[in-house]
């Protein structure tokens, strides 16, 4: 029998079941997944499955979803496209609304000057076009990125990331990668503050030109402005700031991955925008279409200009439908007010979030920006030892009665809330409060 919001479920249903069958004996084990139940549709925040049970969808599909399921605008334009031409690759025929999106990256992203856009289909490659250019531009090899950082699959982004879990055995990766600390105060490995820590970070950076690779060799920096599969932190600003100085001095190029923290997310329009740091090359995708297929890579003209005809493009990157798609998402979050909307919503559901914690001693720390927001449990706040078992518990319990929600980071203990922008404030109530209980029964037997 379906299942209301709120009402237990056991999961997976039946007709889940049947599905999952058929999951297990064609699909890899390794591609994972959070909740075992198959969609049969969704609407804003809202998702059904396929028995009927409704759903609060806390996950956006890993932020893709900022303008919500299947917005009606979204749907309508996607439709008036698919009646005129499906494909033509931009690399043999050309079309409008490729070029109208590229123009509208260049004007709402950081830096008044001239800049390029290329249109890809993932994140992970529209990081590794990031690459590609600086290294071009540059003349250098070496790049410096993060732990906890994720930037992709694909081999290359695997070895930028700092996370071993999604990259275990598929090694080795680019020896020119070195990787430092990304300030996670949290979990610093000595008591400081946000902004001493931050500096700290930096520091290493400028140490490391000495120790691991000269600066004379490095490309670039690759940085998330917000850390999402990491953790869900937010560095504090005297971090991305000391990276823009350590680039400016050392001629290196500031790459920003927005795949996550772009379009809205963090209630502006970019991550890196709370910092006032311009970067040289912004790297988007994820909520970009509104839930089609597309990223992009955008940098300053004379960067891209350093690469030769033919070295970039791809037989489906900026796909028509993904465009006008895109041309209508970043309508939507100008004229529905979505910046203002995160910045309200996030301080509600981070005020109850912290009401939590002084009621939970299993919730060591809650963080965020905006909408993009992060709990850490741990079974004790003192040594905060992560609490990954009683993680997937919470999580457990939250999908039986109702609510959609995925964790992260290295220590798989971070709850990660990242519910469309368009979420109404009862549904939001809906699901903090089925998270409360979840919470509750969990930390009752610590």
């Amino acid at each position: 029998m379906p299942r209301k919001i709120g009402e237990y479920r056991k999961l997976p249903g039946e007709k889940s079941e049947l599905l999952f069958a058929i999951r297990n004996e064609y699909v890899p084990k390794a591609v994972s997944q959070f909740v075992p139940i198959f969609v049969s549709r969704a609407s804003g925040a809202i998702v059904e499955d396929v028995d009927g049970n409704e759903y609060i969808d806390f996950a956006g599909g890993i932020s893709a979803l900022n303008t919500g399921h299947c917005h009606p605008e979204v749907i309508a334009v996607i439709k008036e496209q698919a009646e005129k031409y499906l494909h033509t690759s931009f690399n043999v025929t050309m079309y409008e609304s490729y070029v109208r999106l590229a123009k509208k990256l260049v004007e709402i992203t950081p830096g008044s000057f001239p800049k390029q856009v290329l249109l890809t289909n993932s994140g992970a490659e529209a990081v590794e076009n990031a690459i590609k250019v600086a290294r071009k531009y540059t003349g250098k090899r070496g790049i410096i990125a993060f732990e906890y950082a994720f930037h992709g699959r694909t081999w290359l982004t695997m070895g930028l990331s700092g996370s071993v879990k999604s990259k275990s055995g598929f090694g080795p990766f680019d020896p020119s990668i070195q990787r430092f600390p990304y300030a996670y105060t949290y979990r610093a490995p000595f008591p400081t503050t946000d902004a001493e820590y931050g500096k700290y970070c930096v520091k290493l950076i400028e140490d490391g030109f000495k120790t691991h690779i000269s600066a004379d060799e490095t490309a670039a920096i690759i940085v998330e402005p917000f850390l999402g599969e990491g953790g869900c932190i937010a560095p504090p600003p005297e971090f991305i700031k000391g990276l823009r100085r350590l680039c400016d001095q050392h001629e290196l190029l500031l790459i920003v991955d927005e795949i996550q923290s772009g379009l809205g997310r963090t209630g502006k329009m970019w991550g890196v925008d709370h910092f006032s740091v311009i970067p040289d090359i912004l790297v988007a995708g994820k909520s970009l279409s509104g839930g089609l297929v597309l990223s992009a890579t955008i940098a300053r003209k004379e960067i891209m200009d350093s690469v030769d005809v033919g070295g970039l493009g791809g037989t489906f990157g900026g796909n028509p439908l993904a465009c006008v798609a895109a041309l209508k998402v970043l309508e939507i979050l100008k004229e529905e007010n979505l910046l203002e909307q995160t910045t309200r919503l996030g301080k509600i559901a981070k005020s109850r979030l912290e009401e939590m914690k002084s009621r939970y001693n299993l919730i060591g720390d809650v963080r965020g920006l905006g909408c993009a927001i992060g709990v850490e449990l741990v079974k004790d706040r003192r040594t905060k030892e992560p609490a990954s078992q009683e993680t997937k518990e919470v999580m457990k319990k939250c999908h039986e009665h109702g609510l959609i929600l995925i964790s992260c980071g290295v220590l798989h203990n971070i709850i990660r809330i990242l519910f469309p922008l368009v979420i109404r404030e009862n549904e939001l109530d809906t699901g903090l409060g089925i998270l409360d209980r979840a919470i509750k029964e969990v930390n009752e037997n610590l």
